[in-house]
């Protein structure tokens, strides 16, 4: 079992990585600079409006970056087959769900938090504003994909599932959002307990939604 749990996430991370051999793509990441490279320009220069507004500002920035790699995340693999496959080899619709939920924060998440640094620069945030945002991100970034995966698993086979998917994730990301932008304003770090507390639910919740919708997909 762990031989293959290792070969399903070496597969997932070959797919999912930026340049990867299922289209793993870097716009996700680009989308995220941009965001922060553009925000200056729409409400103006002014250090103290960039150093209040800035952690918001990347905080949204990376909740709809997140949303981009939707498409290819299980769509692809659903219909050349690949669960199914990997049913008739043993491996559960929820292992090869979770497997996936692991490569696909790994292949989003690392890069994001990387991308933080010189955002956070472009809008001039503090050291200690910027900490704190990189450590919102990284207790909510799991929670991100969580909700993601199962998305994109329940709109595989819709017709227009990658865009009805990005509108499913926004409102179901609004508490991390709320949490982890919120982290900003207090002196403590609750908010980013709290967020992290919430990722670890949905991380455990996403596997059997997106599982079920897998197995629903294939015997309809």
């Amino acid at each position: 079992m762990t031989r293959t749990f290792v070969a399903l996430v070496q597969r997932d991370l070959r797919n999912l990585l930026p340049g990867g051999s299922g289209g793993g793509s870097i716009l996700p990441l680009l989308f995220f600079l941009a965001v922060a490279m553009l925000y200056p320009f729409a409400v103006g220069p002014e250090p103290q409006m960039l150093a209040r507004t800035g952690g918001g500002v990347i905080w949204v920035a990376a909740l709809l970056a997140a949303i981009l790699p939707l498409e290819q995340l299980v769509a692809s693999d659903l219909e050349a087959g690949v669960f199914d496959q990997l049913h008739l080899r043993g491996v559960s619709e929820e292992l090869a769900m979770f497997v996936r939920l692991l490569a696909h924060w790994l292949a989003f998440a690392p890069l994001l938090l990387l991308a933080t640094l010189p955002a956070a620069a472009l809008l001039g945030l503090s050291g200690e504003t910027t900490r704190t945002v990189l450590w919102g991100l990284l207790a909510g970034t799991p929670g991100l994909a969580a909700v993601g995966l199962a998305v994109a698993a329940l709109t595989a086979t819709l017709r227009g599932g990658a865009a009805l998917a990005g509108l499913m994730v926004i409102p179901l990301a609004v508490p991390i959002l709320i949490f982890g932008a919120g982290a900003l304003a207090r002196p403590d770090d609750s908010a980013i307990i709290l967020t992290a507390a919430i990722s670890l639910g949905l991380c455990a919740l996403a596997p059997f939604a997106a599982g079920a919708a897998i197995r629903s997909a294939r015997e309809s």
